[in-house]
């Protein structure tokens, strides 16, 4: 419910209401024990037992306190006397009617508690109903009056826990069957505690609290033998109670479900005025009615305000009626007097809230006027408020604002105070007004970040620690009562200086946008200022509140201003700072974001709520009957809540099918159009019903699901999610339009723009501004700002800016919209301010004369007139305003005529130009109007004009003749339009002028114009003079201006010259308009139409303006002003003539030639063929000869010296002395110490090289390059070589042989080093030599120049990097890249989807010749993804990509599943291992043993061949194999026949292998007799 200001801070009871809810708390509370009870919100519990019981109870309990109430009401009503007294206002609680039942209860009260304010009805039985008291009064409360309840805060919540306790204990005791000791030990206390507490009461409540404690003590006992007797049931019986409480459990819900369509809840509603009082405007002394009629459920109660003041019928007997009949309320004010005119207002109020109605009340008197304007509904539009007191009665304030804080201007990091004094009229003591402060129409309250102070007169806002977003607009607002005042101004914050030149500023606004368990959402809004080159992204950096520990949340930047922080710790808070980052570095961070706590939002809303008590209905009993674990079902309504090219956020519904324990949850993606459903979270199950996945390939559509899990298991899936394309889904905003800037201030301009079209959760707009034609932007603000206007400050005056505007959103930021047209800053038109200081000139019996003085502020235009108001003052009182001009006056006065004799009279004036007319001045002192004698002087006579011209001319004039009671102290020049009227006079000088002329400047070609002059002294300003004119202003022809001249001897002389001459005519001199024949500083030469005046010796007392006049003509003349500045032009010249010099374009430089000669030269502007020049060394003058060359170029102006080298004792100064006629000039060099050092080395150096030159010699010196071949070229240039010149190259001073010569084409010279690595690093040299001479050019590739060789070989070799390949292995997977070669200092780094892998023993990293490789062993779905080699040369990473997902790595992997089976094959292949040789000879008749290892897994089969058939095991032949390892082969005794090939045949299920081997067995005898046979024929053939 909504409280009416005054009464916001206070204490605010319905005393009836409260006694209501005392007898209902204590019907349902303190009755028998054995009764059933349902507690729900809103309403309080219904008793089971019958409607006569709870009848007589009530009427017993009533009858009881009947008499301490009527005691404590006697007593009530003589404090609140004394409070009447103390306070010297109203007394409103003993003088309003207030019955028994309305008392407050001070017996009662300590023992049970009432309703809050804002608790609902409980539902009372028709017997209760009617206890209700019908005079339910609303209570009234002054101003700043507090009304004690008698129940302190401490007491109250003491109370609430006793009466909670005892409403659980009995319904425990009575339904669940076995309690605890517990229980009946606080039992105990509870007694005791409210036994101490009745001991507190008051005399009068003793009786009835005795009673009352008799009552509750006998049921306390009883409570406590019912417990010690359920501690003693047996086990049989408390099963049957336990199926009697399951059975009564059933019967009260459905009695919940019959008594909540019964709820009176429901019928409830709010206070709605069906009439409202209507105003009404009568004479005094007549009666007015205001009537309303107001519905609501209960009938609201409806009390009359005056002014905000409740209004009490027995202060002022006879003058109020209010009454109350049939929903229809009145109040009648009688005899209205002019003290009722005020603001009524009806409140009506009952439980569900409060509402007011308001009428305004005027009351007329017979006689004056009454502005009826100042009684408007509404405080804002009130010029003076009327307000309540702390002493109850209407007060008028007027609130002023003085020292106000202007726009301003600071930097982040910086303090600032705004503030302002604020003047209260009329002050009243102990009656401070409210002070708010707000920003951009927010109300500010006081943090670590801004501090307000209010002193009693001067209100302070101050800033410790400037941040950006403390930019905007900030008001401070007073109130008194019902009024305020408010007074804004912009504060402006710049970024503070970068660490790092070119890095961003900080970005602004960090909140937390949604918080649980598993993650944090933090978003942020975007700097306007990037530091020259775009923003990359943003980092995260959280902090744990109570440490200063910052950690980067993100490990590469993200450019979406949002982003969900994982990685948190359940139950503990963050704070939070976002940094932008671009090329340059990284900016500053922004200021932290409010602490948070990563918590589901249900676990706050609990950690936060109160303990329930039993007036709120929310007591809960529950028993979960043990059973076994259920597996959760699955969650529901999945949705994709927001998706990024980062992350994309999930969210969903908990099963409802859960049991009785906590549930995680996993989340599963697949890509679409696929099945193959992976984890995400494999690790660690998420607890909230929330999730924020990463590592998601951008691009790349997917589907999600959910499961549930618990101790019982794993749930089945939700529904998939729709196909959800990673990337951003809110476009960045388009780029503002029509960009159009207005005049403001002299230092602000309004820029106005057509807002972004289709801009989806736009953040707002930067503006910034550049001086026109600089291209430098400067922005305007710092906070983006909503809307389409906004008002940039800080420009420069008369400066031309243009701007431009982004829109910006989470997204980023727009294109810059279009610049808009040049403005020139300067104050936009508006009407003048108020004109001042009327007086009065001239007074006559019937008119009067009136002077002001012109607006301080003209609003940027000139001021095309006044208007004039006057009215009469009789007795005192003022009359009408009455219009004195219908047509505007041009001038600083007018004569008001038709006025009245001797009556007094005040005077408005207000100013009028091209914007409008402005407000009108303060209204004057009172004039009376009489005649005056005359004390202002006569008019000035005998004006003339001269010098006129096409925009100017020169008005001259006598004194008046009569300069009234006092001199002269000036004049004033007028000036109109010759057919213009008399109202179009116009004042050519807002101040006196003391001088007899004035030079008019402004005329308009071509029209005629007449002027007047008006004396002043201090009686005032006389009457005009005669008119001077017509004139046109026009410059004629042939009209000739004074020229100055200064001659070759620099005499200075003012020159004129006329055609127009008369024989009569002469020419006349005169300095400021007087003449200056008699002046011994000047002389005067007149010849014919000619004239000059020479100045004797111009100084400081020759300034001035001198004219020359023509006699005898029409006022042809002319003028020439000599203020300082031209003083000091002419001098200048003038000395200049006098002493003139040659003019030079380049002052004596030095150079060195090729040969290593020193050229000394200087350039003049011009010489004639006269003009000579002196060499000067040191003082002596030096001349052409075998170590010095002259020369002189006259027509370029060119003078030199050369000498052939530089010795020491050539140190010194050196000087060309030039004359020209009588023209001179001089121009000198120094060359000593370090700088004739310096000169003499380079002079030396170039000597040496030209000597160099003259053999063969190198052009370029030796540098290096890398080849696209990866390879180092070592190269130079060589010059003036011929055949027989040799070049030979050297390593670390040993030479190197090259295989091929050296052709020397294009005089280039190469060395070639492949596959460049530290091993060549080292000191290179390459010679060159002939019969002429030799040359020498050295390299350096060691340290550090070896180093930026080695980062260019690695860059070359990283940009020959193939793109990745995927090869599937026996092992696994392998991804690999081939280069040129590689070197130890090219750095390969893997990572995927954006995180570097970790090396293991199944993910392993290598270099093989030029592959560089990554095999992944024993791939798994988690393998899949985006792998990113990077080749970092030492300044660059160079990556290449590979996506190893979706149809690549099933191929892949199936690849590697087939090479893995047949690697298993080849490994358990059976196999003879050795033992067997291939042939074996034997003598016959011996025993052959073979022994033969094989291996295979399964242990293979052994069979044997013989000459390819099988060969069987015999006593000849014996074949074994034993332990599935070894093969044994025994011929006991060999023989011819056993002679032939033999095999071994192994075999399992892998596969099978054959050994072969040859037996040949021989006979000894016929080995003899062959070999003999053989040596036979060896002899026959030696024959």
């Amino acid at each position: 419910m909504s409280l009416p200001f005054y009464q916001r801070s206070h204490q605010h009871y319905d005393l009836s209401y409260r006694n209501k809810d005392l007898r209902t708390t204590m019907s349902h509370y303190q009755q028998e024990k054995k009764r059933s009870a349902i507690y729900t919100q809103g309403s309080t519990a219904y008793s089971s037992r019958s409607s006569a019981a709870h009848r007589q109870e009530s009427e017993a309990f009533r009858q009881a306190s009947a008499s301490s109430f009527q005691q404590q009401a006697s007593q009530y009503a003589l404090s609140s006397e004394v409070s009447r007294k103390a306070a010297s206002a109203y007394d409103y609680g003993s003088s309003h009617g207030l019955t028994d039942s309305s008392l407050l209860l001070d017996d009662y009260s300590s023992k049970l508690s009432p309703k809050p304010k804002r608790a609902k009805h409980s539902l009372l039985s028709g017997e209760e109903k009617e206890n209700v008291p019908s005079d339910y009064m609303v209570p009234i409360f002054s101003g700043r009056q507090m009304h004690v309840s008698g129940i302190t805060d401490t007491e109250e919540e003491r109370i609430k826990e006793a009466a909670a306790y005892i409403a659980q204990r009995n319904l425990l005791a009575s339904e669940e069957g076995i309690t605890t000791s517990k229980q009946s030990t606080a039992s105990k206390q509870f007694t005791a505690s409210k036994q101490s507490m009745a001991s507190k009461q008051s005399t009068a409540s003793k009786q009835s609290t005795a009673s009352k404690q008799s009552v509750v003590s006998k049921q306390a006992t009883s409570t406590l033998q019912q417990e010690e007797t359920f501690e003693k049931k047996s086990r049989k019986v408390a099963i049957r109670e336990k199926a009697e409480q399951l059975s009564l459990r059933k019967t009260l819900e459905e009695t919940e479900a019959y008594h909540a369509k019964l709820n009176e809840d429901h019928l409830l509603h709010a206070p709605e005025f069906i009439i409202k009082p209507r105003s009404h405007t009568v004479w005094e002394k007549e009666n007015v009615k205001l009537h309303c009629s107001v519905a609501g459920w209960p009938e609201p109660r409806v009390t009359w305000y005056k002014n905000q003041v409740p209004i009490n019928v027995h202060a002022n007997p006879g003058k109020y009626i209010i009454e109350s009949r049939y929903g229809m309320h009145t109040l009648e004010i009688n005899a209205c007097d002019f003290e009722d005119t005020a603001q009524y207002r009806a409140s009506a109020m009952n439980v569900k809230g409060e509402l007011s109605a308001y009428a305004s009340v005027v009351v007329k008197r017979y006689k004056g006027e009454f502005d009826e304007t100042r009684f408007r509904a509404g405080a804002s539009t009130m010029p003076l408020s009327f307000a309540v007191t702390p002493y109850g009665y209407a007060s008028k304030f007027e609130i002023h604002f003085d020292d106000k804080f202007d726009v301003s201007f600071g930097r982040e990091g910086e303090t600032m105070s705004l503030g302002c004094r604020v003047v209260i009229t009329p002050e009243i003591k102990h009656f401070q007004p409210e002070i708010q402060w707000y920003r951009n129409g927010e109300p500010l309250s006081p943090s670590k970040w801004v501090q307000t102070l209010w002193s009693g007169e001067r209100a302070t806002l101050t800033f410790s620690h400037l941040n950006k977003e403390d930019e905007g607009l900030y008001t401070i607002r007073v109130r008194m009562g019902e009024y305020y005042e408010q007074y804004s101004a912009y504060v402006f914050v710049r970024d503070a200086d970068a660490e790092i030149e070119g890095a961003p500023a900080a970005p602004l606004d960090v909140k937390c946008l949604e918080a649980n368990k598993d993650y944090i959402i933090i978003s942020w809004k975007q700097p306007a200022v990037d530091g020259g080159s775009p923003i990359l992204g943003y980092f995260i950096d959280k902090c744990e509140v109570g440490t200063d520990s910052w950690s980067q949340c993100n490990d590469t930047p993200v450019k979406f201003a949002r982003f969900p922080v994982t990685g948190l710790i359940e139950g503990r808070s963050y704070i939070f700072r976002v940094r932008a980052v671009n090329k340059t570095g990284i900016g500053f961070p922004s200021r932290v974001s409010e602490p948070v706590a990563a918590l589901d939002p249900a676990e706050k809303a609990r950690l936060k709520s109160r303990p329930s008590a039993p007036w709120t209905g929310q007591i809960i009993v529950t028993e979960e009957e043990p059973s076994e674990g259920i597996v959760p079902g699955p969650p529901t309504d999945l949705s994709v809540t927001e998706a990024t090219r980062s992350y994309v956020v999930l969210s969903w519904k908990p099963p409802g099918q859960r049991g009785h324990e906590g549930i995680m949850y996993f989340v599963e993606k697949c890509e679409a159009g696929t099945e193959n459903w992976q984890r995400v979270n494999t690790e660690l199950p998420v607890k909230s019903p929330r999730f924020a996945l990463f590592d998601l390939v951008e691009g790349k559509s997917y589907c999600f699901r959910v499961r549930c899990s618990n101790s019982a298991g794993v749930g089945e899936p939700s529904e998939a999610t729709e196909v959800t394309v990673v990337g951003d889904k809110l476009d960045i905003p388009k780029a503002p339009g029509n960009i159009i800037p207005s005049r403001n201030t002299d230092t602000s301009v309004v820029v106005t723009w057509e807002e972004s079209k289709d801009a989806k959760e736009l953040v707002g707009y930067y503006i910034e501004a550049s001086v026109a034609g600089s291209g430098k932007w400067e922005p305007c603000n710092n906070n983006p700002v909503k809307g389409s206007r906004f008002t940039c400050h800080g420009l420069v005056t008369g400066q031309s800016y243009i701007f431009r505007v982004r829109a910006v959103n989470a997204a980023g930021l727009s294109e810059y919209s279009q610049d808009s047209e040049a403005i020139e800053v300067k104050a936009a038109i508006a009407p003048p301010s108020p004109p001042y200081d009327i007086t009065c000139l001239e007074s006559f019996r019937d008119s009067m004369v009136l002077g002001w003085k012109q607006p301080d502020k003209i609003g940027g235009a000139e001021i095309t007139g006044y208007y004039v108001n006057y009215r009469e003052v009789i007795s005192g009182v003022p009359g009408k305003w009455r219009e004195a001009n219908v047509k505007a006056v041009s001038e600083e006065a007018y004569k008001i005529s038709n006025l009245k004799e001797n009556m007094v009279y005040q005077f408005q004036v207000a100013a009028m130009n091209m914007a409008g007319l402005g407000a009108p001045s303060a209204v004057s002192e009172c004039f009376k109007c009489e005649e005056w004698t005359i004390a202002v002087p006569g008019p000035p006579h005998s004006l003339k004009y001269s010098e006129v011209r096409k925009d100017s001319l020169v008005l001259h004039w006598k004194p008046p003749i009569h300069s009234g009671r006092t001199p002269v102290t000036g004049y004033f020049v007028d000036l109109k339009e010759a057919q213009a009227k008399e109202d179009q006079w116009r004042g050519l000088n807002e101040a006196a002028i003391k001088t007899l002329y004035l030079k008019v400047r402004g005329l308009k070609e071509g029209v005629s114009y007449v002027f007047r002059v008006r004396a002043i002294n201090q009686a005032g300003v006389g009457k005009p003079s005669d008119l001077a004119g017509p004139v046109v202003a026009e410059t004629r022809p042939g009209t000739k201006e004074v020229v100055v001249h200064v001659d070759d001897d620099g005499v200075i002389s003012l020159n004129f010259e006329c055609d127009q001459m008369t024989p009569k005519s002469e020419f006349t001199w005169s300095k400021d308009y007087v003449s200056t024949e008699d002046s011994p500083r000047l002389e005067v030469e007149s010849k014919g139409n000619k004239t000059k005046m020479t100045f004797k010796d111009l100084g400081m007392d020759d300034l001035g303006l001198y004219s020359c006049d023509v006699t005898d003509t029409d006022g042809i003349a002319s003028s020439y002003l000599i203020d300082e500045e031209e003083l000091k032009r002419l001098l200048a010249l003038s000395h200049e003539h006098k002493f003139p010099t040659v003019p030079v374009k380049s002052e004596l430089a030095v150079e060195i030639l090729e040969k290593g000669q020193v050229r000394f030269w200087m350039q003049a502007e011009k010489l004639s063929a006269n003009a000579k020049v002196n060499y000067i060394f040191n003082e002596k003058e030096i001349f052409e000869g075998p170590k010095y060359k002259m020369h002189i170029d006259r027509n370029t102006g060119i003078i030199e010296m050369f000498m052939e080298q530089l010795q020491d004792e050539d140190e010194g100064t050196y000087s060309f002395q030039l004359q020209d006629g009588k023209a001179t000039n001089h121009s000198t060099v120094v060359l000593i110490g370090d700088v004739f050092k310096k000169l003499q080395k380079e002079a030396e150096f170039q000597r040496q090289e030209w000597i160099r030159k003259q053999g063969p010699h190198f052009a370029e010196y030796l540098s290096w390059e890398v080849t696209g071949e990866c390879n180092v070229l070592l190269k130079c240039k060589v010059a003036n070589i011929k055949k027989e010149t040799h070049i030979v190259w050297y390593k670390d001073e040993r030479e190197i042989s090259v295989d091929e010569k050296h052709d020397f084409k294009d005089g280039i010279c190469t060395l070639l080093i492949t596959e460049f690595s530290k091993k060549d690093a080292g000191i290179y040299e390459v010679i060159l030599k002939d019969d002429r001479g030799k040359d020498k050019s050295r390299l350096k590739l060691v340290d550090e120049a070896f180093k930026e060789l080695m980062t260019e070989v690695c860059k070359k070799i990283a940009l020959s990097a193939t793109d990745l390949k995927i090869q599937s292995t026996a092992e696994g997977i392998r991804l690999y890249s081939f280069v040129t070669y590689y070197v130890e200092d090219l750095k390969v780094n893997w990572s995927h989807n954006g995180t570097a892998i970790k090396y293991s023993d199944r993910v392993k990293t290598g270099v093989t010749g030029e592959q560089i490789w990554l095999q992944i062993n024993e791939p798994t779905p988690n393998d899949k993804g985006k792998y990113i080699m990077e080749l970092f040369d030492g300044k660059t990473g160079h990556q290449k990509t590979v996506d190893l997902s979706g149809q690549a790595y099933d191929e892949a992997y199936a690849e590697f599943q087939r090479l893995k089976q047949a690697a298993i094959a080849e490994k358990n292949r059976a196999r003879v291992l050795g033992g067997l040789p291939d042939v074996v000879t034997i003598q016959e008749g011996k025993a052959l043993n073979l022994t033969c290892n094989v291996w295979g897994d399964p242990s293979p089969e052994v069979s044997w061949l013989k000459n390819e058939k099988a060969l069987a095991s015999d006593d000849h032949c014996t074949l074994k194999f034993e332990a599935g390892k070894t093969a044994y082969f025994t011929i006991t005794g060999v023989s011819t026949a056993d002679s032939g090939k033999y095999g071994l045949v192994v075999k399992n299920k892998y596969g099978s292998e054959t050994s072969d081997f040859t037996v040949s067995v021989f006979i000894p005898e016929e080995e003899a007799r062959m070999a003999a046979l053989e040596s036979q024929k060896g002899g026959k053939r030696a024959k």
